[in-house]
């Protein structure tokens, strides 16, 4: 079983709390939309695996760890994840970085894909699967069924969001037990239009400049 982990890294937590303030502006709101994903990536790469490597210092030939196995790729869902693709990117710099497009029908509230590019070698990469909000969970599912239908497995499968909605998680975790989840702050519940309260809004307008 994937694990499901709240971030409750101080700073993370501070920083969610300013984007939250409906009154804050699109740069301040972008820039910190990208600093909490900087944070997040630290603790998604914690269990990343190493190897030993030589190396001589200036004093010394020693041995010591470095990165081994699959190499990263980062999947936005598109578009509110890419506010977080450049916050990542700066701690995994060599990561690649595919596009999975959803729209949501407001009616129905089910998610639609349009659009999915991904790196050539994508079923040899570490996968982390990003976008701002897990509300009903249909985004996230799709891309990872999106993923698996190109031959991706989900043991690769890293999902991180800003906010989380409790629904969101039961729904993953039960259709797809081996992803983890990573969220830097989990909410209370889903309201009938389909937002997370108390939640941020909607992550892509407020990225964006857009309604």
């Amino acid at each position: 079983m994937g694990k499901f982990e709240v971030m409750d890294h101080p700073l993370i937590q501070h920083k969610l709390t300013m984007i939250r303030d409906k009154n804050v502006g699109t740069k301040f709101f972008r820039e910190t939309v990208k600093e909490i994903s900087t944070l997040m990536a630290y603790e998604v790469a914690r269990d990343m695996p190493l190897k030993d490597v030589e190396v001589e210092t200036p004093i010394a030939k020693t041995t010591k760890k470095e990165l081994a196995g699959k190499k990263v790729a980062i999947i936005p869902i598109l578009r509110a994840g890419l506010g977080m693709v450049d916050g990542m990117t700066d701690l995994i710099p060599a990561a690649k970085i595919g596009f999975i497009g959803m729209y949501r029908d407001e009616e129905t509230l089910k998610p639609h894909e349009y659009f999915v590019k991904l790196p050539n070698d994508i079923t040899e990469r570490q996968l982390f699967i990003v976008d701002p909000m897990l509300a009903t969970g249909g985004s996230a599912m799709m891309a990872i069924e999106a993923l698996k239908k190109r031959g991706c497995s989900e043991k690769n499968m890293k999902f991180a969001c800003l906010v989380a909605a409790p629904e969101g998680v039961k729904a993953v975790r039960e259709a797809y037990p081996d992803v983890d989840i990573y969220a830097a702050g989990l909410d209370d519940h889903l309201n009938k239009d389909g937002y997370i309260v108390p939640g941020l809004g909607d992550a892509g307008d407020r990225l964006f400049g857009t309604k």
